[in-house]
């Protein structure tokens, strides 16, 4: 009697495999899901990945433009403030 595996592994080594790369820069080795192109850790699986939208980063709109373009005109506005306060003493 042999003490390996007795079921034949041939159709899941011959299956298709991820398109991911790993963080070391590998491509990933498992199987993709049936009718995917990704396993079921790099997206493959209903429901994984993103949002649409990128809903992620709408959290705060700290980094919006016109957030940012707020900023600006306030740091303008205060180094001018500055500059008239100096003149002034």
């Amino acid at each position: 009697m042999s003490s390996g595996h007795t079921h034949n592994a041939g159709p899941m080594l011959a299956s298709p495999r991820c398109g991911a790369r790993t963080r070391s820069g590998d491509a990933c080795r498992a199987p993709s899901v049936h009718g995917e192109t990704r396993c079921r850790m790099h997206g493959g699986a209903a429901g994984s990945g993103a949002p649409m939208g990128n809903r992620n980063a709408q959290k705060h709109g700290l980094y919006t433009r016109d957030a940012i373009a707020e900023r600006k005109q306030v740091r303008t506005l205060l180094g001018e403030t500055r500059k008239l306060l100096e003149e002034l003493k």
